[in-house]
C-alpha cells in the first residue's frame, strides 16, 4: 500500500508541475491577445501545434511515402494506396457504429462512391450516407458524382473527405451547384483517423472482456 501511495504522490507532483507550465503558456498566450486561453485552451493549442501540416497524399502509415522516396512506387500509386486506406477506415467506422457499410458501391445511375453507410429505420425504410475521398484529381468530378448519388431517394447525406486545403476548394466549387451546397458535408481526414483509432481501441477493449463473442462490430 505504501508503494501505491508513493506512486500517487509522484503523479500528483508531476501533474502540479505540468499545470504550472501550462499556466505560464496560458499567460503568454493572453499576452499575445488570446484572451480566452485557459488550461483547456492551452491543451488544444499544444495539440494543434503538434499536428503535421501535410496533404492527404502523405497521411496514414509512412510506408507509402518511404516507397515513393525509394523509387519502388510512383506518387500516383502512393496516392491510390492512401485513398484506399482512408476509404477502408470509413467503412470500418460505419460498421463499428452499427451501420451496414461497404466500399466502392453504386448508389445511383452513374454514381459509384468510395464508402457507404446504410441502415433500416423502422417504417422509414433504408437511409444511406455516402462518402467520397479526395486525394487528387478533378474536384468537379467528385461533386458531380456526389450530386448524382442524390438521385437515390434513400441518400440522406453526402460527405467529402480530404485534407483541410482541398476541403476549402471543394466548398468553393460546391457553392455554385444547385442542390449540393446545402447537403454536402465535409470531414477532415485527421478527424477520420482519430475517430477510427478511438473506435478501434473501444472495440479491442470490449472484445477482451469476452462479453460478446463476435465483438460489437459484428
Amino acid at each position: 500500500m505504501s508503494e501505491y501511495i508513493i506512486q500517487v504522490e509522484n503523479l500528483v507532483k508531476k501533474y502540479g508541475q505540468l499545470a504550472t507550465v501550462m499556466r505560464k503558456i496560458a499567460e503568454e498566450l493572453k499576452a499575445q491577445g488570446v484572451f480566452d486561453a485557459d488550461l483547456l485552451g492551452v491543451d488544444h493549442f499544444i495539440w494543434d501545434q503538434l499536428q503535421p501540416d501535410v496533404p492527404l497524399t502523405q497521411v496514414g502509415s509512412h510506408a507509402a511515402t518511404d516507397l515513393v522516396e525509394s523509387g519502388d512506387i510512383t506518387e500516383t500509386e502512393a496516392s491510390e494506396f492512401i485513398h484506399n486506406e482512408v476509404r477502408d477506415k470509413l467503412a470500418e467506422i460505419g460498421k463499428w457504429l452499427g451501420f451496414e457499410a461497404s466500399t466502392e458501391t453504386k448508389v445511383a445511375e452513374g454514381s459509384k462512391v468510395d464508402a457507404v453507410w446504410q441502415a433500416t429505420i423502422g417504417n422509414m425504410g433504408r437511409v444511406i450516407y455516402v462518402f467520397e475521398v479526395q486525394t487528387k484529381g478533378s474536384i468537379d468530378s467528385l461533386i458531380l458524382n456526389l450530386l448524382k448519388s442524390q438521385n437515390n431517394p434513400a441518400v440522406q447525406g453526402v460527405v467529402a473527405v480530404s485534407d483541410a486545403k482541398q476541403l476549402e476548394k471543394i466548398k468553393r466549387h460546391a457553392s455554385g451547384v444547385s442542390g449540393m451546397s446545402a447537403k454536402l458535408r465535409y470531414w477532415d481526414y485527421e478527424e477520420v483517423l482519430s475517430v477510427h483509432a478511438a473506435l478501434e481501441s473501444v472495440n479491442e477493449a470490449i472484445n477482451k472482456l469476452g462479453l460478446v463473442p463476435q465483438g460489437f462490430a459484428g
